[in-house]
């Protein structure tokens, strides 16, 4: 399946309208510059689309095989991993010290963005593996960091994340895998862990679980929940893999997509693992893993809303059907070309929220400044939630503008939309994330949430003061904003919890859709005489007014969602 993304594009948000060149000024990025930067952009592309893309069918038609407790994954994954680990793909984020190479989380995050639009399946194997790194660097102690980082940054070994089980999903606390003491100061864990992404692999040495248990005695919930590591073998004083652990993988799940992905069942009896960060504080120590994870998630849906919008494009620009006054093809239709530019703006909104919140992460890591690290949180459920959600809309476009042959498998539109689909469910749902946004994001006040709205009337005021037609697109932006800004303070005011999160999945689409406006007004005023003037112009006058039904919903309160009893609905 072919894979091509404009690279001027990409540098265009990386360099010209996004901080990063200043970023890289900052003692924590000093190996890097624009340049080197660039190179490593260029070569990230490259793999996508020669190597990663080229497998991407493999991995939903022959996908993942489990057979009497062995994974096997297709014959072609193994060649474009070793290119990802030997590149060093793995170790983006990773401290220098184990091997990594110290880039900030904004140039890992368009790297990501194109390998997850290129294959997805496969992809997820580094991601994961990145984001324990990350949490091993913050929590793990000394002898773990020497241990497993440098086989984990070199991708020799690979990592997953264990949360979830039969009972315990989104409720985290109610988990109750068990983790004994051990003479040596290891641990016995046990207990079932399900979806587990790349719970195995026939192309590691080991792969080494982090799991959340509870040890006996600890306190109900998420308050006694400890992290630990647990190798499938047991590395010897060498650092090799030695005897095997007492795991293994019960079964794999039959999914709708991401088929090249195993998705496992594991089963842990005794298994010894090794405490990460301190006793009762696992959720703490898996955070670090997962708010990154989270915008992560987001990415991997703008990722595949690419790869949708790429093939839709292709095969728009090939299909000859009826005809119009513009053209042979079915491009030149009034409909198609609707939703051709509507996936062109909404999939560079939902960009430009992610690269802007991983800017917000890397400014906090930088400065230390606590107003960054307050952006970066209050933009991360947005930039999950919204990146997923226009991911799953982008590639059911997608199939609509193919027509019966998007139900066909051989042109491949079907399978964007299958492997996108879950995006908007695990690393916590999208109503969990905007639950998250009115609540514990808006504690302050809303102060982080009027700081990013002041800054968005600022740059309107800007265009506004040039006249003309980019007076009028600042006019649509700032109105709006205005709107948001009364719905925010609306929120805030209400201390009936319930009163905010009935409006909770509005507001947060709301939110996203005065930041495109926002982002795509920004792009306008750095290339007033090229195509991105016409495109921010379709999405602030056709996308943007959504959100004025969005906020009048959002503002609703909780009494209609139960003015029903639950047995008017089932009648």
């Amino acid at each position: 399946m072919a894979y091509k993304v404009d690279l001027r594009d990409v540098k265009f948000q990386l360099f010209e309208w996004l901080p990063t060149a200043k970023l890289l000024e900052a003692e924590k990025f000093a190996d890097w510059d624009v340049e080197n930067v660039g190179m490593v952009i260029e070569e990230a592309l490259k793999i996508a689309q020669e190597q990663m893309a080229a497998c991407n069918v493999d991995g939903d038609r022959v996908g993942a095989q489990w057979k009497d407790g062995v994974v096997t994954m297709p014959d072609s994954f193994k060649p474009v991993f070793d290119t990802i680990a030997e590149g060093g793909w793995i170790g983006l984020l990773a401290s220098p010290e184990f091997g990594g190479m110290g880039l900030p989380v904004t140039v890992t995050t368009a790297v990501n963005d194109m390998m997850s639009g290129a294959a997805l399946s496969l992809g997820l194997n580094p991601l994961l593996t990145q984001g324990q790194i990350e949490a091993l660097e913050h929590h793990a102690s000394d002898a773990i960091k020497e241990m497993y980082l440098p086989k984990l940054i070199s991708g020799e070994w690979t990592g997953t994340m264990n949360l979830t089980e039969p009972q315990a999903g989104s409720d985290v606390g109610a988990l109750i895998t068990k983790a004994e003491r051990n003479d040596d100061g290891s641990f016995a864990i046990s207990g079932q862990k399900i979806y587990i992404t790349w719970g195995d692999t026939d192309f590691a040495a080991n792969v080494c679980h982090l799991v959340l248990a509870r040890i006996p005695g600890a306190s109900p919930g998420t308050k006694g929940i400890s992290l630990f590591l647990v190798p499938k073998f047991i590395p010897d004083a060498q650092g090799n893999p030695g005897v095997a652990n007492s795991l293994r993988v019960v079964s794999l799940e039959h999914k709708l997509g991401l088929h090249g992905s195993p998705t496992c069942v594991m089963q842990y009896d005794r298994a010894t693992g090794w405490l990460v960060g301190e006793e009762n504080d696992g959720m703490a120590a898996m955070f670090t893993m997962m708010n990154n994870a989270r915008l992560g998630v987001g990415v991997q849906g703008v990722g595949i809303a690419d790869g949708a919008f790429q093939n839709a494009f292709e095969y728009a620009l090939n299909r000859k059907q009826g005809r119009s006054y513009h053209g042979y093809t079915i491009a030149a239709h009034a409909d198609v070309r609707r939703m051709l530019t509507s996936m062109k703006a909404d999939l560079f909104a939902a960009r430009a929220i992610a690269l802007s919140c991983a800017v917000a992460i890397d400014m906090t890591t930088a400065t230390e400044d606590p107003e960054w690290a307050a952006r970066a949180a209050f933009l991360t459920p947005i930039a999950k939630a919204f990146g997923t959600d226009i991911g799953n809309e982008v590639a059911n476009t997608g199939i609509q503008v193919h027509g019966g042959m998007g139900f066909v498998e051989e042109t491949g539109a079907a399978q964007f939309a299958r492997d996108v689909r879950v995006t908007t469910i695990y690393e916590g749902t999208n109503g969990i994330q905007a639950m998250d946004l009115v609540a514990r994001k808006m504690a302050d006040g809303g102060e982080a949430a009027h700081r990013i709205l002041d800054e968005i009337e600022a740059r309107a005021e800007e265009a506004r003061a040039l006249g003309g037609e980019m007076a009028e697109l600042a006019e649509g932006v700032w109105q709006a904003t205005e709107s948001l800004r009364e719905a925010t303070e609306w929120l805030v005011a209400q201390e009936d919890l319930t009163d905010r999160f009935a409006g909770a999945v509005p507001y947060l689409r709301a939110f996203a859709r005065v930041l495109g406006g926002h982002f795509h007004l920004k792009a306008a005023l750095a290339d007033r005489d090229g195509p991105r003037l016409a495109l921010a112009r379709f999405y602030i006058t056709r996308l943007l007014p959504e959100h004025e039904g969005l906020l009048v919903h959002a503002q609703r309160g909780s009494a209609d969602l139960y003015a029903l009893s639950l047995d008017d609905l089932a009648a």
